[in-house]
């Protein structure tokens, strides 16, 4: 009897079941993670520098080189004189002189080939190897970062959208009352009861215009922000996607000392890791420049084999025929490639940027603890913002709905229950402005800090 009911707890219990009834803050980040093909690009991009590892390491390794072609050459039958004698007449008169005759024509089969291994480059590969090494480390950084980016992107677009739609809300709450006192005051006018007047009816008008206005933005800004979250998430607009949250709420207040955030942005900052891996990588390349002023040693074989079959092969050792000839033996040898101009201007560029790097770690290091601490700073100004907005926001929503009853009571007058809905649309909105802004402080702290990669 149990056996039926698993899968369908699988079903319930999988992550697309748990997407059907809206998708939470953190599954916006995931999916975006995932997605985001700004992050597939640096991780490409770190491929890159392993291919260049890669490539330096495998230096070491067997280098071979060939050539083969096929030609065609002059065709020679006989011997080396026109008679065809041995060469005991006068050679002077004897001697053949058709080499350049093209009369009779022959293929001509030509093969050279080496196989080299490296035994010593005095330090060329291994300097370029850990200077690889270091890029990838550079490279991995990038990623962090983008990932870091687009992290912070989601909690925009996801805060940006739950504030718009708790605006909205709010306008529309505020314009069914409006439109409740224009009637009120619509059917006193028609009556002739109570002391109110046109002006009033115009007043109220007007509010009801200038809140439909901002209805209108609200309800823009909160289309784009969820467009927003579809392209992050991978969604896609022409679909739909649902959110979980109802609406903005203020997270957590960072409770950590500013000289914790502090060492931990020194620590933990992708920016830090590149600027060591980038001095690692850049003093391995000076050394690589000033190790190309060495030769390379090298051991290995070398060959070749030309055949031409419309010429006769010549046997002699002290004649060297190029189109009849094979041969193969082990090598050892140096090779030694300088340019007395180049390389030191190659090794001053070099030093120049390790000596550019330098500086900039210098500057990083002192300008990550001022963004900590502008960050931190700005947290708890935005946090203290919130909580004195939000005292704001009830007052003013009983400010509001206590003239509304006094209005329809025939006690308050149209003015000041427009002003008391205008005190409670301003304060209330920059509640909800003032948490989206509280949390995405509190987002770029984590940022700044190296919590949020």
């Amino acid at each position: 009897m149990m056996k039926p009911l698993i899968p369908l707890l699988l079903i319930a219990l999988s992550p697309t079941a748990a997407l059907a009834d809206g998708i939470d803050l953190d599954q916006a980040i995931k999916l975006a993670l995932k997605n985001d093909p700004r992050i597939r690009e640096r991780q490409a991009l770190v491929e890159a520098a392993r291919g260049l590892r890669d490539e330096a390491t495998g230096s070491e390794d067997l280098i071979y080189s060939s050539n083969f072609f096929v030609g065609v050459a002059p065709g020679v039958k006989g011997g080396m004189f026109k008679d065809g004698s041995n060469g005991n007449g006068d050679l002077n008169d004897s001697m053949r002189d058709d080499g350049y005759d093209l009369g009779n024509l022959s293929p001509w089969y030509n093969l050279q080939f080496t196989i080299i291994k490296p035994l010593n480059t005095f330090g060329k590969i291994e300097n370029y190897t850990a200077a690889a090494e270091g890029n990838i480390k550079v490279q991995e950084g990038e990623v962090n970062l983008q990932r870091a980016s687009v992290m912070y992107d989601v909690h925009r677009a996801y805060y940006g959208y739950l504030t718009a739609k708790d605006t909205r809300l709010l306008l529309e709450d505020v314009r069914n009352r409006l439109n409740g006192a224009i009637s009120l005051v619509q059917g006193w006018l028609e009556k002739g009861k109570g002391t109110t007047k046109q002006s009033d009816l115009f007043a109220l008008q007007t509010g009801a215009a200038v809140v439909n206005r901002y209805l209108a933005e609200a309800d823009s800004y909160e289309k784009i922000a969820l467009d927003g979250l579809k392209v992050l998430t991978g969604t896609g607009l022409n679909k739909e996607l649902k959110i979980a949250d109802t609406g903005i709420k203020p997270v957590e207040l960072p409770k950590r000392p500013l000289q914790d955030l502090t060492s931990d942005a020194l620590a933990k900052r992708p920016e830090m890791k590149q600027v060591e891996a980038g001095l690692a990588a850049r003093r391995s390349l000076v050394e690589a420049k000033k190790a190309e002023f060495n030769p390379n040693v090298y051991m290995g074989l070398a060959g070749g084999f030309a055949y031409t079959p419309g010429r006769n092969s010549l046997n002699n050792p002290y004649v060297y025929d190029p189109f009849n000839w094979a041969g193969l033996t082990p090598v050892v040898g140096v090779k030694w490639d300088w340019s007395s101009g180049a390389q030191p201007a190659k090794v001053k560029q070099a030093q120049a940027e390790l000596d550019a790097l330098v500086e900039k770690s210098t500057f990083a290091r002192q300008g990550i603890p001022f963004q900590v601490a502008e960050q931190y700073h700005m947290v708890q100004a935005s946090y203290t913002m919130v909580e004195e907005m939000a005292q704001a926001s009830r007052a003013g929503r009983r400010w509001m709905i206590a003239s509304y009853a006094d209005f329809e009571a025939g006690l308050e007058q149209a003015d000041k229950v427009m002003g008391a809905f205008q005190g409670y649309v301003l304060a209330h909105s920059d509640y909800l402005k003032s948490v989206n802004d509280y949390n995405l402080n509190v987002v770029r702290l984590k940022q700044v800090t190296g919590e949020l990669q």
